[in-house]
């Protein structure tokens, strides 16, 4: 295969923002998306969208929606099993999805806390779970755990969030140590603010031009999965240049 072109993702998150930006990517590389999203009706009007895409694009590639609750192992075990009824694979997988609340630590609540990690470490956890053995039977596999830089720094009113992007670095070095070994590469990418609604429904009042276009974050990802056999990744990060608090 040439780059991309024929293997099959399932991103999760995929109904807009950086997964749908990720989505697109995919499809103009030519690979399968699979645009896994807990929101029904968004997976479909993201597959339909960049389905009509194609032909502007000029891509070989296809998306196809996907429902999927990344917190219920159920619900994972079922996705992973429909990708790879339906395509008889399974070459890479986007841990995209996630979540915050915006509060102080003696006002959030203990639901709170509980959703926030569901979704944003336990689901990456489920879902490479199940996908490992399915990508060793082939000895060729990659995992993209997007992250966030806060994972390497901390700032008021997101206690849970920061537990759960440090976890989730934790885990894809700890999954890039065991995948190693059976040809799965995993890459974390340390993604800095970006344009997506993650952002503005939260923090109205942010200044655009100190974010980046989530199609940026993607092309990072891109790069990360066009590494040639041999070479992995491990860790990635990209910044907005108007990053105002990061060195």
């Amino acid at each position: 295969m040439s780059g991309l072109r024929g293997q099959v993702a399932l991103v999760t998150g995929g109904g807009g923002g950086l997964g749908t930006a990720i989505c697109r990517m995919l499809v103009a590389e030519g690979a399968t998306a699979i645009v896994a999203d807990v929101r029904g009706e968004q997976a479909e009007r993201t597959a339909a969208a960049l389905q009509a895409e194609r032909t502007t694009l000029d891509a070989a590639g296809s998306a196809s929606p996907l429902v999927l609750d990344v917190t219920s192992e159920r619900s994972v075990d079922e996705a992973i099993r429909t990708v790879a009824e339906r395509h008889g694979r399974l070459d890479i997988l986007v841990n995209n999805a996630g979540i915050d609340v915006t509060l102080p630590v003696d006002e959030l609540t203990v639901a709170d806390w509980d959703r926030i990690l569901d979704v944003n470490l336990r689901g990456p956890f489920l879902l490479a779970r199940l996908a490992f053995p399915v990508m060793r039977q082939h000895r060729n596999g990659q995992i993209v755990n997007v992250i966030s830089t806060a994972a390497k720094r901390a700032w008021a009113n997101a206690s849970a969030y920061h537990a759960s992007k440090w976890g989730l670095l934790g885990l894809s070095h700890a999954l890039h140590v065991e995948g190693r070994g059976v040809g799965i590469r995993v890459t974390a990418v340390i993604a800095g603010g970006m344009r997506t609604p993650f952002l503005f429904d939260r923090f109205p009042d942010l200044d655009p031009e100190l974010l980046q276009e989530p199609a940026n974050v993607a092309n990072a990802v891109r790069f990360a999965l066009m590494q040639p056999p041999g070479t992995v990744v491990p860790e990635l990060m990209v910044l907005p240049m108007g990053e105002t608090s990061w060195p």
